[in-house]
């Protein structure tokens, strides 16, 4: 009896492990560790141990099927009444489930004494049926919502919050305040410029600057800004050591990337194979970082921002004079990339991906590179640079009704929320959270960003955008 009970625990870790793969994505761990412990409940002391794991699988894969297929479908009271009397006849056929039925028929073979005992264990089953369909909220404090009830709401999103958005983790916490978000991801400026709104219950661009043009075409006062991001170079040791030599970088536990420099090398044309003592990357291309396109995407005009800055004898830029002065050196900082993508996602996934021949430096959020730690994406030789100067990057919600509002409430206040943002790389309102985030994962951040500076009036930064776009042409 001993060995069949240890060979039935060890069936049902097996079946639980197989729902967990098949249904993860829509229920936590908990949730269905939670339902294939109570129908299991059911069948203690039952003499027909070797068939329970069998039962309990059929039983629990069909009430998570049936529910998915809800999440599948657009949810409506047509469509609820309908599923409904889908299972009504399924279950009046014969007077068990259809999980039942199945299940007899699959057990017919074994000896009569052997059906007796499966006859009883099905009907406990669909006594557990009955259980959990009539079951108390309050019963089961910590399981999500069924995913029919939950309310969808959707939204766009810069793409370097995808992956935040996509985390089953965040969409089981959201699932506990009964909400489920749908997003779609484009450039931060292409969110405020040309991305169609209307069908969005609220907007998440990078920046409080095309968090601002949204405001001002929608009307909307409201707005939240759950967590920001410095922004940052992603490189590789080889080539901050030839920079280092160059006086562009400044090596330390937490290096910086000065743009002072960096501005009068792009100014001189200056090519990577004139860089002395450079045998690491001694190649016929100017020396330049790659970026996104400053026409539709945030992290580019942060960019921009910081270069006009730093070629404004490091004032922010204000007024025509200055604009005009600055637009031919940080334009050379674009037209000579040739080719950009519209968000932040891109260049950095080729960085990911192609090494430092084709990329060998690239602008990119503080959190994308520590959220490509944190999932083991990072290989031994790429490194983080700080521009000395850089920008803090307010990444803002803009609802555009009470469902909007209430996603921009939850991401604000919600510790969990809040965790799983630090998580992903991204500064939260408790610098303690990050710091545990990067300080298991030794991933070397500057613990507070002090060289920062304001952008430009949203009006400048237009013009200067305006004026770089006109030197593509």
């Amino acid at each position: 009896m001993v060995v069949d009970t240890v060979r039935e625990e060890q069936a049902i870790r097996q079946v639980t492990e197989r729902l967990v793969e098949n249904f993860g994505g829509t229920y936590s761990v908990e949730y269905i560790e939670g339902v294939v412990g109570a129908a299991r409940r059911r069948f203690a002391g039952h003499p027909v141990r070797t068939f329970i794991p069998i039962l309990v699988e059929r039983y629990v894969r069909r009430q998570l099927a049936a529910a998915g297929e809800v999440a599948d479908a657009v949810v409506g009271p047509d469509n609820a009444r309908t599923r409904r009397a889908k299972h009504k006849a399924e279950s009046a056929e014969s007077g068990f489930p259809a999980a039942i039925r199945e299940t007899w028929s699959a057990n017919k073979r074994f000896a009569p004494a052997a059906v007796a005992a499966v006859v009883a264990a099905l009907v406990v089953v669909t006594v557990v049926t009955i259980a959990l369909a009539v079951r108390q909220p309050s019963s089961a404090p910590q399981a999500a919502p069924g995913v029919s009830s939950l309310a969808l709401v959707r939204g766009v999103v810069g793409s370097e919050k995808m992956s935040f958005f996509q985390d089953p983790k965040v969409a089981e916490v959201l699932a506990r305040h009964g909400v489920k978000v749908e997003v779609d991801a484009a450039g931060s400026r292409e969110i405020a410029t040309s991305v169609d709104l209307g069908k969005y219950e609220f907007a998440f661009p990078s920046s409080e600057q095309a968090a601002e043009r949204i405001q001002r075409q929608r009307n909307v006062s409201a707005k939240y800004i759950p967590f920001s991001s410095p922004m940052a170079i992603a490189t590789f040791t080889p080539i901050a050591d030839v920079l280092a030599k160059a006086g562009v970088v400044h090596q330390g536990p937490v290096p910086t990337f000065d743009m002072a420099p960096y501005l009068r090398m792009v100014g001189n044309n200056t090519r990577w194979d004139q860089l002395g003592d450079n045998t690491a990357y001694s190649v016929r291309k100017n020396v330049l970082i790659s970026t996104t396109d400053p026409r539709s995407s945030n992290s580019a005009a942060m960019y921009l921002a910081i270069a006009g800055y730093v070629a404004n004898n490091n004032t922010i830029v204000q007024g025509v004079s200055a604009e005009q002065d600055v637009i031919p050196t940080v334009s050379r900082l674009f037209v000579g990339q040739g080719y950009t993508q519209s968000s932040s996602e891109g260049p950095f996934d080729a960085y990911l991906a192609s090494g430092m021949g084709p990329t060998p430096l690239v602008w990119i959020y503080e959190s994308q590179f520590v959220d490509a730690t944190v999932r083991g994406q990072i290989k031994p030789d790429m490194t983080l640079l700080y521009p000395s100067p850089t920008i803090l990057s307010r990444h803002t919600l803009v609802p555009f009704g009470e469902a909007g509002d209430r996603i921009g409430r939850l991401l604000s206040t919600d510790p969990d929320l809040q965790r799983l943002a630090a998580v992903h790389g991204f500064r939260t309102g408790d610098a303690a959270q990050f710091a545990a985030v990067t300080t298991e994962h030794k991933i070397p951040v500057a613990p507070d960003v002090i060289d920062v500076i304001t952008t430009p009036t949203f009006d400048t930064l237009e013009r200067l955008l305006d004026g770089v776009g006109k030197s593509y042409n």
